[in-house]
Order: structure tokens, then C-alpha cells, then sequence
């Protein structure tokens, strides 16, 4: 029994959920059209290159929770979820998600993506244990900051530690399952990492190092990789 760690966008599902939230917002006319859209494709560009500012970034993505009604916003996500999101799950990441499971591993889910996104999303693989950056709640709504660290890049390998200290998990077999260069830090830190349709940059780290690289796009997932 090891901990299967997860990314979750362009991972677990076949696109960046934090990206079409913000086009949700847009298409939805909760946010300026003009102004959101150019900012959140810019923000998103500089993520895939890997010159993200995640605190510029944050400021800007939380900002909505902050200027909206909590349960407007929690009326809005249930429709984000249903129309946008649950017809990009993936069938092979679920099979992943079962064999996993079978084995009797601890399942994690680590994202970038702030928990008010991505916690109904994980709880559709039924995948209990999330980390992922935390939107302030304060006095009965959202603040527009965050709590902690955020958790990209080497901020994930932090709070990852951080959450080993309270459990009885540790990261001897561990796998880690990631799309995107960013994920470097954490993938060189796991005993199993796996590159899953992978960007360019991840694509020639992972075949330099001879990781295994798969994808969950395609009607099955390789399953030479399950057996493992």
C-alpha cells in the first residue's frame, strides 16, 4: 500500500479547470468580458511556460469570490461542474483512479487550482485527501487572499510534507501522476513519478529519465502501467 498522488487539470481531466472557471465567469457575464478574458488566457500562457506569478495570479483568479455572494457562488459552481466539467472526465483516469484503489492506496489529489474549484471535481473520483490552495473564508465570506503557501511547484512538495507530518503515510512507493513541467519538484520527489499527456517540456524531461509516460485521452489507459 504507497500513496498515488494526482495532478488534476490536463491530468485527471482533459483540460485546466481553473482556466475554465475564469471563461465560466466570462461566458456567464459575472466578470468584464474584455478585461477577465485577455488577463485569465495571459495568466494561463504564462502557466504552460512555466513564468507564472502565482501570488498576481491569485489576486486576480480569487478576486470574484470576493466581490460575489457565497451562495450565488456555490449556485454557480454546481453549474460550472455540471456543464463544463463532468463532460470532461476521464474514463481512463478513472480506471487509474479504481486500480489504485484496489491495491489499497492512500489517493491524493495536489492542484494548483484553488480548493473552492476543485474540491467538487475530486469528490467526483472519490478521491478523499486534497491539497490544494486555499481561498480565505472570513465572517461568512471570501476574503479575495489565501491561506498558507500556495500550492504550486515547490509550494506542493511543502504542503505535501506538511500534511505527512500528521499522518502515518509516507512517500516510500509513492507515485505521482502530473501533466506539466511545473510539477518537476514533486515528480523527482515520489518513487513512481508518471508523465500523463504531458506538455513539451515535461515530454523530454520524463524520456531523459525514462519515466514512464501514458495517456488517460485515449478510450483505454495503458495498462502495462496499472501492474506496476
Amino acid at each position: 500500500m504507497s500513496l498515488a498522488i494526482f495532478d488534476l487539470d490536463n491530468t485527471l481531466i482533459a483540460d485546466d479547470s481553473d482556466f475554465l472557471w475564469g471563461q465560466f465567469l466570462v461566458d456567464q457575464h459575472i466578470v468584464n468580458k474584455e478585461l477577465y478574458e485577455k488577463a485569465n488566457i495571459k495568466f494561463y500562457d504564462d502557466y504552460k511556460n512555466g513564468t507564472l506569478d502565482i501570488v498576481e495570479f491569485l489576486h486576480f483568479s480569487l478576486q470574484p469570490l470576493a466581490n460575489n455572494d457565497p451562495e450565488q457562488l456555490y449556485q454557480w459552481r454546481d453549474q460550472f461542474i455540471q456543464t463544463i466539467i463532468k463532460p470532461i472526465l476521464l474514463k481512463p483516469a478513472q480506471a487509474l483512479i479504481a486500480h489504485h484503489k484496489d491495491k489499497g492506496d492512500t489517493l491524493m489529489v495536489i492542484t494548483a487550482t484553488n480548493r473552492f474549484v476543485t474540491e467538487p471535481i475530486v469528490d467526483l473520483y472519490g478521491i478523499e485527501n486534497l491539497l490544494a490552495t486555499t481561498p480565505e473564508f472570513l465572517d461568512g465570506k471570501f476574503t479575495g487572499r489565501f491561506n498558507g503557501i500556495p500550492c504550486f511547484q515547490k509550494g506542493k512538495v511543502k504542503l505535501l510534507e506538511e500534511w505527512l507530518k500528521t499522518s502515518t503515510e509516507t512517500l516510500q512507493g509513492s507515485w505521482f501522476y502530473s501533466d506539466s513541467h511545473n510539477d518537476l519538484p514533486l515528480l523527482n520527489r515520489v518513487d513512481h513519478p508518471v508523465a500523463v499527456d504531458p506538455d513539451e517540456k515535461l515530454t523530454l524531461f520524463a524520456s531523459n529519465n525514462n519515466w514512464p509516460i501514458i495517456s488517460l485521452r485515449q478510450e483505454k489507459c495503458p495498462s502495462e502501467h496499472f501492474h506496476k
